[in-house]
C-alpha cells in the first residue's frame, strides 16, 4: 500500500446533509452543551436529502441526534483569520475546569477534535414541508448559523439514556448567572424588537404565504420582543472565557440574530447587558 492509499484509508468523507439555521452567527455565546437554552432554530436539508420521504416517521420521536461539523475554528495570526492547525492536540483545557487544567481531548466535548465533529441531542419541534423541502424545527441546539450537517437519527430513551452514568469532571449542569438589564440597553432593544409574532412551535406554518425566505428570515434576522429571555438565557451560561470570569466592569460583546449585546460582570455572579446595538 503506498503513503497515498494509506493516507485515504485513513480518512471517511461523509456528505453534507443539511445547515443549521440559527440566530447565533458567531461562536462566543453559543450553550457549551446542547438543552441548556431552549433556542428554536431550523435545519434547512439539502436536496436531495430534503425530501419528505426521508424523515417519514421522525415526528413520533421527540429529540433526534444530530451529528455536525465544527466549522469555525479558526486562529488569528498576523491579524488574519486563517484556518485552524490540523494538527493532532492531545489535551485541551475545558472551561469547565476553568480553563487551566488539562484533559486529554478523548475525555473532552471540546471543538478541536480530529475529526471536526460534533453530536448533539436537540428536542424535534417538528418536520415541516415548504414547497416540497422538508425542514427540522428543533429547539436547544448547541450550533450557531451556517453548521454543515452530517447525519441526523432518532434519539430512543431506552438505550440512549443512561440514568446510571457518570459524567466524570461535568456531573450536573453550570451554575447560572443573575443576567440584568439597563433601562437605556432595554430602550434600544424595544427600539429594535419587532411586535411580530416568533414562530409557534406548535402550529403549523402557512405554507402560502410563509416562505423558506421568511423562515430563514425569523431565524437569522428578526429581532422579537421574545428574543429577550433567550438573550439572557445565553448570557446567564457565562459564554465569558474561565481566566476572566472575575473581572469586574470588562466588556464583552455577543451576537444575537441583528443586534450586538454588551453585556459585562458588575458584582459576584451578576451580569449587565449595557447595549443593545443593531449590527449595520
Amino acid at each position: 500500500m503506498s503513503g497515498d492509499d494509506a493516507q485515504l484509508d485513513n480518512h471517511h468523507h461523509a456528505p453534507i446533509v443539511g445547515y443549521h439555521r440559527a440566530p447565533l452567527s458567531q461562536k462566543f455565546g453559543a450553550p457549551r452543551q446542547p438543552n441548556l437554552v431552549a433556542l428554536t432554530s431550523v435545519i434547512e436539508m439539502l436536496a436531495p436529502y430534503d425530501t419528505p420521504a426521508a424523515f417519514v416517521g421522525l415526528e413520533a420521536f421527540s429529540h433526534i441526534w444530530i451529528s455536525w461539523q465544527f466549522h469555525h475554528n479558526y486562529k488569528i495570526k498576523d491579524n488574519a483569520v486563517n484556518e485552524a492547525d490540523s494538527s493532532f492536540r492531545p489535551q485541551v483545557r475545558p472551561p469547565r475546569l476553568g480553563g487551566n487544567q488539562k484533559i486529554g481531548v478523548f475525555a473532552s466535548r471540546s471543538m478541536y477534535r480530529p475529526s471536526a465533529l460534533g453530536l448533539s441531542v436537540v428536542k424535534l419541534e417538528r418536520v415541516e414541508v415548504i414547497q416540497g423541502r422538508a425542514f427540522l424545527i428543533i429547539s436547544g441546539a448547541d450550533m450557531i448559523d451556517g453548521t454543515p450537517i452530517i447525519d441526523i437519527k432518532p434519539y430512543v430513551a431506552y438505550s440512549d439514556a443512561l440514568v446510571e452514568a457518570e459524567s466524570g469532571f461535568a456531573p450536573t449542569a453550570p451554575r447560572l448567572l443573575e443576567v440584568m438589564i439597563t433601562e437605556p440597553a432595554y430602550e434600544q432593544f424595544l427600539a429594535l424588537a419587532n411586535t411580530g409574532q416568533p414562530i409557534d412551535n406548535k402550529k403549523e406554518i402557512n405554507i402560502e404565504q410563509d416562505t423558506v425566505t421568511t423562515l430563514m428570515h425569523q431565524m437569522q434576522s428578526q429581532l422579537l420582543l421574545s428574543d429577550i429571555d433567550i438573550i439572557k438565557a445565553l448570557i446567564a451560561q457565562d459564554p465569558r472565557p474561565a481566566y476572566r470570569r472575575t473581572q469586574i466592569n470588562m466588556p464583552f460583546t455577543m451576537r444575537y440574530k441583528s443586534v450586538d449585546v454588551s453585556f459585562q460582570l458588575i458584582a459576584v455572579d451578576e451580569l449587565q447587558i449595557t447595549a443593545v446595538i443593531e449590527v449595520i
